[in-house]
């Protein structure tokens, strides 16, 4: 699939950008502080309707704005037309200028794979950081998974007020909580079975990647669902649900809250069995990331039929030229790759020579095409 154009209002630091771009490599440069992440996070929301950098979508309107506007033309066997709007108080998408009131659908249609300085969280931050972008991974992947983690949040904000109403001494109908939990339980099961299927994936990959750039054995990332699941077939995750939230009902009436399920789900990078946020060198943790990010290239190709978009944040100049090697050695021809720098003597040349560079400048663009 390919982007051949973005455009911007009243999106970040930006009023207005039209940008086209190479169906291959395109390079963005400029200095510090230009906006050149801004082009790439406007792109990753044209595809996902959320950002990887930040939870509150005004954030992302230009302040003293009411809404920023960001439009693509997508080629994937067919053109598509993706549009969002993102306003203080609603979000809107079109495709060819209808509007889609599934989100699902219209996600479905752009796949995005990012790098970029805030991958470290995915090793240091919370666990909320982990779901979240596992999360958006998986609902590119599959839209019975979003429409599944939707219906399952939308359930789980229901049992949570219910489990107020009871700590409360509320009249509340058993029978109905009871009928609600089943439901819960029933929209977690395809969740925990997409995330373990999904991480298994990676897992065939991502250690010979590891070893690649690293020169390291033992390399894994592990699932750390919040209840026990000795296997993830449908009945035993299931059986293992139902059991955990019946023993822990007077725990959760406490605590007003649903205190298990895949809300609550970790994951974890590991060294053989060493966790890599505890005992790992921040080059290690950066090359896992990498080996993560240049695994789901493959998983998703895998799935999807079509390579994924790449954009690659100013990840060039963190590298030495062997890792340089070993990542471009991962982005085949086929694929569209967007990338940023501050400094165009850290890209490889060879790279720079089939690019299309574009230069930021002062909020400016300046685009020269690719050397033929």
């Amino acid at each position: 699939m390919i982007l051949k154009n973005i455009s911007i209002r009243q999106f970040r630091n930006y009023s207005k950008l039209d940008l086209d771009l190479n169906d291959k490599i395109n390079i963005i440069y400029g200095s510090n502080g230009e906006g050149k992440t801004n082009i790439l996070e406007s792109i990753y929301v044209l595809a996902l309707t959320k950002s990887h950098r930040s939870f509150i979508d005004n954030n992302l309107i230009k302040n003293g704005e009411e809404n920023a506007i960001i439009k693509g033309t997508l080629e994937k066997g067919m053109i598509y037309n993706l549009e969002i709007l993102l306003g203080k108080t609603k979000k809107q998408v079109k495709i060819d200028n209808k509007v889609e009131p599934k989100l699902a659908a219209y996600i479905e249609k752009m796949n995005v794979i990012i790098f970029s300085s805030e991958d470290l969280d995915l090793i240091k931050g919370s666990p909320g950081e982990r779901r979240k972008y596992i999360n958006l991974e998986l609902s590119q992947i599959s839209t019975n998974y979003y429409n599944a983690l939707n219906e399952f949040e939308k359930l789980l904000k229901i049992r949570n007020e219910t489990l107020k109403k009871i700590n409360n001494f509320e009249t509340v109908n058993l029978n109905y909580f009871n009928i609600l939990t089943d439901y819960l339980i029933n929209k977690s099961v395809f969740i925990y079975q997409m995330r373990n299927q999904y991480i298994q994936k990676l897992n065939k990959i991502c250690p010979s990647i590891f070893k690649e750039i690293w020169g390291l054995d033992g390399f894994s990332i592990k699932y750390k669902p919040s209840i026990e699941i000795e296997n993830f077939n449908k009945d035993n995750i299931k059986k293992s649900f139902e059991t955990t939230l019946k023993e822990n009902y007077e725990k959760e009436v406490m605590a007003k809250m649903t205190l298990y399920g895949p809300h609550r789900d970790d994951f974890e990078f590991c060294l053989v069995n060493d966790s890599l946020r505890d005992f790992g060198s921040q080059g290690q943790q950066k090359m896992a990331v990498l080996a993560l990010k240049l695994s789901e290239i493959e998983v998703f190709s895998d799935y999807k039929k079509t390579s994924p978009i790449i954009l690659l944040d100013d990840v060039f100049s963190d590298l030495d030229s062997m890792k340089k090697n070993n990542l471009l050695k991962h982005i085949n021809k086929d694929m569209q790759v967007i990338i940023t720098t501050t400094d165009l003597d850290s890209i490889d040349k060879k790279l720079l020579k089939r690019a299309k560079l574009i230069h930021i400048e002062k909020g400016k663009i300046f685009q020269k095409e690719v050397q033929k």
